[in-house]
């Protein structure tokens, strides 16, 4: 049996308990294991005289730069390896199973591999409209007063005598774009003349021509989600923005330009709902230069409100709007000048007082309106659910001119007019509110008066009276559904004119009605 000595002794123990370390410690703890021991081995060999101190001191230099020199080689050689971190079973499968499901996702978002799929922007993308047939009989009293008189004091009026039917067609074709989950865009073609803001409707019998279709709206509206979800903004040629009916603004009618509306959030949203809008608006876009003086014309218009809900079966709601019509009063020409032809209305109906601003030798006309208008206008309307689904809806709208001037009129049409400022009108209706389903009806009565300067005649009604101001009488209509989304209508209106040269007329529609 071969001795031991002290130094193999040491040596063996060094390296049993290296052995153990190193199996049971981590890498770094195994290489510090190791230097230690590597140093007590020296130190034991120093000890047993087998090495000098020098000797030792030196092997342990020699070994550092050695290290210093393996471990700079091992950096250079690893230079552009990867290294591939450990990654558990159960996190590689979640990892898998989350990107299988964004690919899924995907595919039936995209409709990959669907042979009938249509593209995905076809989702964002909604048309709808209606078409309309007809028959308008217009009836004129025995006892008016020849057109050419009116047409002396400027009223665009072409007939008063003769009784007159058409048969008319309306098509309205509406497209609807979400870009995104804020912004959408919105574009109405629709049939009727080019240069009437007030009606779509297009007579049949023009010996076979082919009927107009305009643009009637374009416009950009933008709903954050997220800031301010109450605030809407449309800008472009956009609908009607603004609580009202067709004493003031006819149905037909678009507005250019841009409007924010506000339906601010409430503690009590089934009680009490305010709203408001405001908007700008350009009427008529006259470039000024030396030879035209006339400023472009614009309309500043801002409403507030508030909606009553008590329950399911009541709602009220009520508005105050004001509506501020800019340099759309007509200004004299100097003596066989132009330079304020430009202030002429480009289209009107008839009603409002007017005055030739010609002044020409010898004397042509070219008439402008004699007033200034700034309207305040107060609409409100109740809906009564009493009797599930019959329904009873009361409607009432007033509106006065605040900025006609008895000195300005004067001075413009050198005659002392009374002041005819003032429109209002109310009206019943029972029945379903809209024409949805087979059966469905309503009928509906009501009565208005509109004085000469109230309104500019060029936007209200184009219907009653045949359209414009200076008016009053009673309408009755009735509606019914024949079938889903389709309906008929007809309604009676009977007018007279409430100044000036006598004019009656009368004014039955019945029309045939889908939607799509």
């Amino acid at each position: 049996m071969t001795k031991l000595t002290p130094f193999s002794r040491a040596g063996l123990g060094c390296m049993t308990a290296f052995m153990m370390v190193a199996a049971h410690g981590s890498e770094r703890e195994q290489l510090e294991t190791l230097r230690q021991t590597t140093v007590n081995l020296i130190q034991a060999l120093v000890e047993q005289k087998v090495l000098t101190q020098e000797k030792a001191d030196l092997i342990i230099r020699q070994a550092e730069a050695k290290a210093v020199e393996t471990v700079a080689a091992q950096k250079k050689a690893e230079e552009g390896v990867v290294r591939v971190q450990y990654v558990p079973e159960s996190v590689r499968k979640q990892i898998a199973d989350q990107v299988r499901e964004e690919v899924v996702a995907q595919a039936k978002a995209e409709r990959w591999g669907d042979a009938n799929a249509v593209p995905e922007w076809t989702d964002r993308i909604r048309f709808d409209g209606d078409v309309r047939f007809g028959l308008q009989a217009d009836r004129f009293a025995a006892g008016n007063a020849p057109e050419f008189f009116h047409q002396a004091t400027g009223q665009n009026i072409s007939n008063t005598l003769e009784d007159r039917n058409r048969l008319r067609v309306r098509a309205r074709l509406r497209m609807t774009a979400r870009i995104t989950q804020d912004v959408s865009a919105s574009v109405r073609l629709v049939t009727g003349s080019l240069t009437d803001p007030v009606s779509t409707n297009q007579t049949l019998g023009q010996t076979g021509s082919k009927f107009s279709f305009a643009l009637d709206r374009a416009f950009l509206r933008a709903r954050s989600r997220t800031f301010l979800p109450w605030l809407t903004a449309s800008a472009g040629r956009v609908p009607n923005p603004f609580f009202s009916t067709n004493l003031v603004w006819d149905d037909d009618l678009s507005f250019d330009g841009a409007a924010l509306q506000a339906s601010p959030p409430t503690d009590e949203p089934r009680v009490w709902r305010p709203f408001g809008a405001v908007g700008v608006f350009p009427l008529q876009d006259i470039e000024s230069s030396a030879a035209v003086k006339a400023k472009s014309k614009w309309l500043l218009a801002a409403q507030v409100g508030l909606e009553w809900a008590p329950n399911y079966d009541t709602n009220a709601k009520i508005g105050l709007a004001l509506y501020d019509f800019r340099n759309i009063s007509g200004i004299r020409n100097d003596f066989q000048q132009t330079a304020f032809n430009r202030t002429a209305p480009d289209f009107r109906q008839k009603g409002n007082t007017l005055f030739n601003i010609a002044n020409t030798n010898p004397a042509t006309s070219l008439f402008a309106l004699a007033s200034d208008f700034r309207l305040l206008n107060l609409t409100g309307t109740v809906d009564l659910n009493l009797f599930n689904p019959v329904q009873v809806m009361l409607s009432g709208d007033y509106v006065k001119n605040i900025g006609f001037s008895r000195a300005k009129t004067l001075a413009r049409t050198g005659a002392a007019l009374d002041a005819d400022t003032k429109g209002y009108m109310g009206q019943v209706a029972v029945g379903m509110p809209m024409m949805e389903n087979r059966g469905d009806w309503q009928l509906s009565l009501g009565y208005r008066r509109l004085g000469a300067d109230a309104v500019p005649d060029a936007f209200t009604d184009s219907d009653f009276h045949l359209g414009g101001t200076n008016h009053k009488g009673f309408f009755v209509g009735a509606q019914y559904g024949l079938a889903r989304n389709v309906w008929l209508n007809a309604r009676w209106m009977s007018s007279n004119e409430i100044r000036g040269l006598p004019l009656s007329i009368d004014v039955f529609q019945v029309y045939l009605n889908a939607r799509f």
